[in-house]
């Protein structure tokens, strides 16, 4: 392969790693060639995939959903601009609202710590104007609106 990457290279350029490599590999969400003596070596191309990547989990995008949208890219070339942009528009909304949740809660947690509700019901943050009540009693969510549906990191 022309211009390749050990892991150890991939791993110091990119920030990740090398098991981390080995995993998202593993996945589907990179690829390597193998030399001879079946060490792994990665084309050039696979840094923007890393970084990709690492950017979509930081933001909450699971890995399953990250290989799906790496799985839409072209096999037989390089990923041009457009691309990746076709790739990130399909987010957009998404990532829109995550925003204005992220926005919500840092203009109102202030007023959150320490008002003393200490109740789920009437916290604005987690049941704004206890849209949860119409759905009856008892837990109705496993996690705070607010968290990230995110997949551990590797």
């Amino acid at each position: 392969m022309h211009e390749s990457l050990t892991i150890g290279q991939l791993s110091t350029r990119s920030g990740v790693a090398p098991s981390a490599l080995r995993y998202y590999e593993r996945l589907g969400l990179i690829q390597a060639e193998r030399t001879g003596g079946n060490q792994r070596r990665y084309a050039r191309t696979e840094l923007r995939r890393v970084a990709f990547i690492r950017i979509s989990q930081q933001v909450g995008i699971s890995l399953e959903e990250i290989r799906e949208a790496l799985e839409s890219l072209p096999a037989s070339r390089t990923p041009s601009a457009e691309d990746w942009a076709r790739l990130s528009a399909a987010w957009r909304e998404r990532l829109n609202e995550k925003i204005r949740l992220m926005t919500k809660l840092r203009d109102d947690l202030d007023g959150c710590i320490g008002c003393g509700c200490l109740s789920l019901r009437r916290c604005t943050l987690y049941n704004p104007e206890d849209s949860l009540s119409g759905e009856g009693p008892g837990a109705r969510l496993m996690l705070p609106r607010l968290a990230t549906d995110a997949a551990p990191t590797a």
